[in-house]
């Protein structure tokens, strides 16, 4: 249960439930005494971990020796102990069976087993409880002991060894005191444990009620004990809880895990969608950064720019006179390397500069006027010019031809 809430039980009282509260730490406080037997007709239960502990009426106590220690076979050495009187819950129900330790000893060890009856409609509050137990396990005794008290109009008793549970009983009985018949019923359930080797004899004797004036006789004379009448103590938190767990409350928290868990799932794709949407927000913030840090050194560099421009420009209206290529002589020497070897074939006039060339030559046959016309549109050095080569006209002394070339300019292209 935990530290920082308040614990809520709901307890059978003599005529109908009774809602305790109170912090781990301090004695639970009595919230209200109501006359409703159904607990789901139960209202204004305050909030906090909320322990419902179910009447003795609704369990069978099975007491019981086994020749073993090993506490993990105790549930299933239960169950056939159970079987073989005839008691098999519904496995469908939930968990409706727990096993608690009476004393250990060399060879065996004392178990009762506690079989809850499956809740039926109006059993569980409109709240679902977060644990369960059973009353009688909320009224620790000291030694040996017979506890008697009422729980919705009848009789009850439970019987403790050394401060355990050892067996508890609902009976039929609702005289106003405690008579034979009831008397008779504890002592039949006394020798039926002591035929299952359990003999325990009680050596106090209680009646929890709030009427003082209970005639008691009854119980006085058939058991040797003390009898005593005393009002019903507060009922303490079972340590450890039972491990009862209804059916409809399992599948209530089933359902309420797997809400939580598509709760969390749905959360869990939302972070990740925020967490997508941020990295790309990160990332479109970074560009938007970068473009504006370029920018603005594009625009710290714009006078170097022009300057450099009006550098490069300059550098183009010079590249005539200061680059080598550009140089007459060298472009004649390319115009030179075009003619064919052995062909006769000689140059009158060459007016050259970096950007036209006019030819005036002749030779002796046709044929060496054409292989230099193309040797002049082929060659490397020569490409930066746009030839014009129109057909060469038939002389006395041969063919004369007439070549012009320029270098394209924007304005001629």
């Amino acid at each position: 249960m935990s530290k920082t809430t308040d614990n809520v039980l709901l307890v059978p009282g003599e005529s109908g439930w009774e809602i305790w509260s109170g912090p781990s730490s301090a004695e639970l406080a009595l919230h209200e005494a109501t006359e409703i037997d159904r607990a789901s007709d139960l209202t204004n239960i305050p909030n906090g971990d909320l322990l419902l502990l179910f009447p003795v009426k609704a369990i069978t106590a099975v007491p019981m020796r086994v020749a073993s220690d090993d506490e993990a076979l105790f549930p299933d050495l239960a169950a056939l102990h159970a079987e073989r009187l005839g008691l098999r819950p519904d496995p469908m129900a939930g968990q409706l069976t727990d096993v608690f330790v009476i004393a250990r000893e060399a060879e065996n060890t004392a178990l009762v087993s506690v079989l809850l009856r499956a809740p039926g409609d109006g059993d569980m509050p409109p709240r679902g409880p977060k644990s369960f137990d059973i009353s009688a396990r909320a009224y620790p005794l000291q030694g040996d002991a017979l506890a008697i008290w009422k729980e919705f109009g009848r009789w009850v008793f439970s019987l403790s060894h050394q401060g355990k549970l050892v067996y508890c009983q609902a009976t039929s009985d609702t005289s106003a005191s405690p008579d034979e018949a009831l008397a008779r019923e504890i002592r039949l359930a006394l020798i039926q444990l002591s035929m299952q080797g359990l003999e325990i004899e009680p050596n106090h004797v209680i009646v929890w009620s709030r009427n003082e004036n209970l005639n008691v006789s009854a119980l006085a004379s058939t058991f040797k004990a003390r009898v005593e009448i005393a009002a019903r103590p507060a009922p303490v938190i079972p340590d450890p809880l039972s491990k009862l767990l209804p059916a409809d409350v399992r599948a209530a928290r089933r359902a309420a895990r797997k809400r939580q868990n598509i709760i969390l799932g749905v959360a869990a794709v939302g972070l990740l969608y925020l967490g997508v949407i941020g990295w790309f927000g990160y990332g479109l913030w970074k560009d938007s950064s970068e473009t504006k840090r370029l920018l603005k050194l594009a625009e710290e560099a714009a006078p170097d720019g022009e300057a450099y421009a009006l550098h490069i420009a300059k550098i183009d209206e010079l590249s005539h006179a200061v680059q080598l290529q550009n140089s007459p002589v060298d472009i004649l020497s390319r115009v030179a390397a075009c003619i064919p070897p052995n062909s006769g074939l000689r140059l009158k006039t060459a007016d050259v500069s970096a950007t036209e060339i006019k030819l005036i030559g002749e030779a002796q046959e046709y044929q060496s006027v054409n292989t230099f016309s193309l040797n002049l549109s082929k060659n490397n050095g020569l490409t930066a010019f746009t030839w014009q080569a129109p057909e060469p006209n038939q002389t006395t002394r041969g063919w004369e031809f007439v070549y012009t070339a320029e270098v394209p300019t924007a304005e001629t292209e």
